[in-house]
This record gives C-alpha cells, sequence and structure tokens, in this order.
C-alpha cells in the first residue's frame, strides 16, 4: 500500500485548517501513520507463523487463531487510517469544486464578471459544512474502531496464553502468541494517539461553531445598531 498518497492529501488539505487541524494533522503523520509504516508492520508480521498450540492436531491451531484473533490489527489499523484520510478528501474536493465554478463564471462573464468565492478556501457556506461534517465524520470513525478493539481484544492487551477447545481440537488446548509485552504497548500506543485525535477534532468542531456563532453575533448586533 502505497502511505504516501495519504501523505499528499492530508498535506494538501492542511492549508485548509485551522491551528487544531494542523496539530491534528502532525498526530495522524508522525504518531499514527508513520508508527504504523514502520514498527507495527513488522510487530504483527508473524502473528501467525508463531501462534503455537500444544497439540499436532491438523486445523486445530488455524481455528484457534481465527477465533482469538479474528481480524490483524494491523488490517484494522489501515482500515481506520484510510477511513479517517476521506474527509480530508471531500474538503478539497469542494475547493477544487469553487474554483472550477468560478473560473467558469469569470470566461462566461468576461468584464462584467462578479467574483463569487474570493477566497475559495476559506470556510463559509457549503464549505463550512462540509468542513464541520468531516470533523464529526473523522471523530465518530475513530470512536468506532476504538470500540471493535475494545470488543475483538479486551481492555487492548493480548494475553501471553489462550485456553482453546473447539473443534477440531482434541481437547483444551494451550496456544501461545509471539511478543504479547510488545504487541500490548503499540497497541495501547495507537489507542492512545488515536484518543487524541478524537479529542482534537471535538475541540475544533466547537471552535468552528463557536467562531461562526460569535460571528452572527457580532452581525446581528451590528445591525440592531444600525436601525
Amino acid at each position: 500500500m502505497n502511505w504516501g498518497v495519504f501523505e499528499g492529501l492530508l498535506s494538501g488539505v492542511n492549508k485548509y485548517s485551522t491551528a487544531f487541524g494542523r496539530i491534528w494533522l502532525s498526530v495522524v503523520f508522525i504518531f499514527r501513520l508513520l508508527v504504523y509504516v514502520v514498527a507495527t508492520e513488522k510487530v504483527w508480521s508473524d502473528d501467525h507463523k508463531d501462534f503455537d498450540c500444544n497439540t499436532l492436531q491438523p486445523g486445530c491451531t488455524n481455528v484457534c487463531f481465527d477465533h482469538f484473533f479474528p481480524v490483524s490489527h494491523i488490517r484494522l489499523w489501515a482500515l481506520q487510517l484510510i477511513l479517517v484520510t476521506c474527509p480530508s478528501l471531500l474538503v478539497i474536493m469542494h475547493v477544487a469544486y469553487r474554483e472550477a465554478k468560478a473560473q467558469r463564471r469569470r470566461k462566461a462573464g468576461g468584464d462584467s464578471y462578479h467574483c463569487i468565492y474570493p477566497n475559495p478556501g476559506k470556510k463559509r457556506g457549503g464549505l463550512w459544512w462540509t468542513y464541520l461534517l468531516s470533523l464529526i465524520f473523522k471523530a465518530s470513525v475513530d470512536v468506532v474502531f476504538l470500540y471493535i478493539f475494545y470488543r475483538f481484544y479486551e481492555n487492548y492487551s493480548l494475553p501471553r496464553l489462550v485456553k482453546c477447545e473447539l473443534q477440531p481440537c482434541p481437547n483444551v488446548v494451550d496456544c501461545f502468541i509471539s511478543r504479547p509485552t510488545e504487541k500490548t504497548i503499540f497497541t495501547l500506543f495507537m489507542v492512545v494517539t488515536t484518543c487524541i485525535c478524537v479529542v482534537l477534532n471535538l475541540i475544533e468542531a466547537a471552535y468552528l461553531i463557536g467562531k461562526r456563532c460569535r460571528e452572527r453575533l457580532l452581525l446581528s448586533t451590528h445591525h440592531s445598531r444600525r436601525h
């Protein structure tokens, strides 16, 4: 998977973000994307190969591994990062649509052209809603994946020993995973950074709403004074 695409995507939306949005981008780049590419893929590369059970019964190891680890951490994180970065693409597409629309009106209007978007990247009108909904969507995705990880792996930890008695295992067998402590540490690290991203998204959404309410209040106060 080419993660450079997502890096370019997030870098492109950086100029349309607030200060909180830029902090969110930094956290995603450094503490989630880079850690995923550099460390976690290698840590989980041997999860199935080194999953050992004290039995030689054919199929028992595969069944037990699928039961205790239905979805790999790295695949869930990859899907999570893809879904979290998609709203940034919508913001860029909305700005590009504004620019294309202004260019068409400029060509059609000639000298009588009236600029409808002096600054296409300014968060006003539909772009404000697109940006706000993107924040809510990103926070919701992270919360949903936090819940999924918690349901699949209780307390976000990986045990050193699991006991399996599923068919075709002949009896209760002991199974061991590779590097459980290291995997637990990385899992908790990703959980903490995800929580930070959720908080940053909510703060930025509150900032946008508060700023808009303040502008509306000042505008109404100005009109009331004029009349």
